[in-house]
């Protein structure tokens, strides 16, 4: 009977061991999977990222002669873009101004000491941060749109236009060719 006894605990402690095997062993393989989807994905957006800095150089100023306006620096010409900030992997933060959340505050706007409240927009290396610019878009407004580069993310001369939601944007904005003028070129 003692014998008997010590085989059954022998074959549980063996059925424990084989269990306890199968589950390390899928346990490591499900982070060494995890581990290469996210050395592949990092991959691709660094592939992704260098492909975009080829695909497009920054455009020539239009014309800095024959000022419309005596308050207009530069002219440009790009294309006008709409994101929001509740994309997937937003956070909210804009990368010229990080303590202005615009997901948590739900805006699209900043005061400006200047130009008073003027709206949001991404733009390359191009236009330095706190740049001001002015352009038309009679879509949103008739009046003619002052907005401040608070944010990275576009190529070239382009301009991307902070709404509300990533509908307003796609349904609102789009994509556009657009001449914009610089009223202040940095803070």
């Amino acid at each position: 009977m003692i014998k008997f006894n010590w085989i059954k605990m022998g074959f549980k402690i063996l059925v424990l061991l084989i269990l306890i095997f199968l589950v390390q062993a899928n346990v490591s393989d499900r982070v060494k999977i995890k581990t290469e989807n996210f050395n592949f994905n990092v991959t691709l957006g660094m592939n992704a990222m260098a492909e975009k800095e080829k695909e497009e150089k920054p455009k020539e100023v239009i014309y800095q002669e024959n000022r419309l306006n005596s308050d207009v620096l530069t002219i440009l010409n790009g294309d006008l873009t709409g994101y929001a900030a509740d994309c997937p992997l937003c956070n909210g933060t804009l990368a010229c101004k990080t303590s202005y959340n615009v997901y948590k505050n739900g805006v699209v706007t900043y005061p400006d000491k200047e130009f008073g409240n003027v709206r949001i927009v991404a733009s390359s290396k191009v236009l330095p941060c706190g740049s001001v610019i002015r352009f038309d878009f009679k879509s949103l407004s008739e009046k003619p749109i002052y907005a401040i580069v608070l944010d990275r993310g576009v190529l070239g001369n382009n301009i991307d236009l902070l709404m509300p939601t990533e509908k307003d944007a796609s349904r609102y904005v789009g994509r556009h060719k657009i001449s914009y003028e610089v009223l202040r070129n940095g803070w």
